[in-house]
């Protein structure tokens, strides 16, 4: 069985895609329709940057869910007999999850990712935070940690990446107070992250309220492809589980690691990472669930290979 992942923010680099836009149709054919649905010309934000520019929440977003989705698009015209039984993303890779597991068409998932990150952009301006991650103690012990110092400080954890990486979210003081205690109680090292802002904490508290109503609104379909989720990091079924859990997963941690041992269990054996970077690929490999990525053209055939299926580009 395969899992098709799908990865977020902070994946982003100039150039990211161009050389499936160059080499083929499809990939070229999602390109120019994000272009023309945005109205702005986000392909030469893609391509050429600058990246301080790709880099803000407002265009990253939607950037990374068009390169991916355009990779996508490669792949099933390149080896249409590989399919998904399961597809998950890393927080914003939820949405291309969504796109890519038949539940909601392009357009309108481009639609909420694009609300999505100018309400998240907004969030950021307005809150002023920071994330960081802890590396070399148990997400347990940093769950803990973080939770005893919420009554006076605005500090959450993000991410369960992986074991020994966790990340840690909300307001500059209370990264770095959470930060101290880390390391007091056996943190190997609490590395400060070059964000935009507080992703995943309290403080996205105003973009969760400006989504909620555009997710509730959108008529997202049933799909045989199972679903992983970031929220409860397992599987969800039904529509309204569906939504309720992007809507929360903007304050909410995102419990990648769950997430991939609950696909293991399930007997899932495979899985590719599509998109830009290989973000994802790294962290289940810690996980001991080693994944391929789709990055570049050059992989289609080591994908071909390794899933036994012939390429037909």
């Amino acid at each position: 069985m395969t899992a098709f992942l799908f990865p977020g923010q902070g994946a982003q680099y100039p150039g990211m895609g161009k050389d499936f836009y160059e080499a083929f149709r499809s990939a070229r054919d999602v390109f120019n329709e994000a272009d023309d649905l945005l109205s702005f010309k986000l392909t030469k934000v893609i391509f050429e940057g600058p990246e301080a520019l790709l880099t803000e929440t407002r265009h990253s977003q939607v950037a990374i869910f068009v390169a991916s989705s355009a990779l996508l698009a490669v792949l099933r015209e390149c080896l249409p007999d590989l399919t998904p039984d399961l597809c998950a993303g890393l927080s914003l890779g939820e949405y291309t999850a969504l796109f890519a597991s038949g539940r909601l068409p392009f357009r309108e998932t481009l639609d909420l990712v694009k609300l999505r990150g100018e309400l998240m952009n907004q969030a950021c301006e307005m809150t002023s935070g920071a994330m960081s991650a802890v590396l070399g103690l148990g997400s347990f012990d940093v769950e803990k940690i973080v939770s005893s110092l919420r009554p006076n400080h605005s500090v959450w954890v993000a991410n369960f990446n992986c074991p020994g990486q966790t990340v840690i979210s909300g307001s500059k003081e209370g990264v770095l107070a959470a930060a101290d205690a880390l390391k007091s109680n056996g943190a190997k090292r609490v590395l400060p992250l070059q964000v935009h802002g507080a992703f995943h904490s309290g403080l996205m508290q105003s973009a969760q309220d400006g989504l909620s109503s555009a997710v509730k609104s959108a008529e997202i379909a049933e799909s045989p492809i199972a679903f992983v989720m970031n929220v409860p990091g397992g599987f969800v079924e039904g529509i309204d589980e569906i939504k309720e859990n992007l809507i929360l997963q903007v304050t909410h941690s995102v419990r990648w690691e769950q997430s991939i041992l609950a696909m293991k269990e399930r007997g899932i054996s495979r899985y590719l990472e599509i998109g830009c970077g290989k973000t994802l690929s790294g962290l289940n490999k810690k996980i001991g669930v080693p994944a391929l990525s789709l990055e570049k053209t050059a992989d289609l055939d080591q994908i071909a290979k390794e899933f036994d299926r012939c390429s037909r580009c």
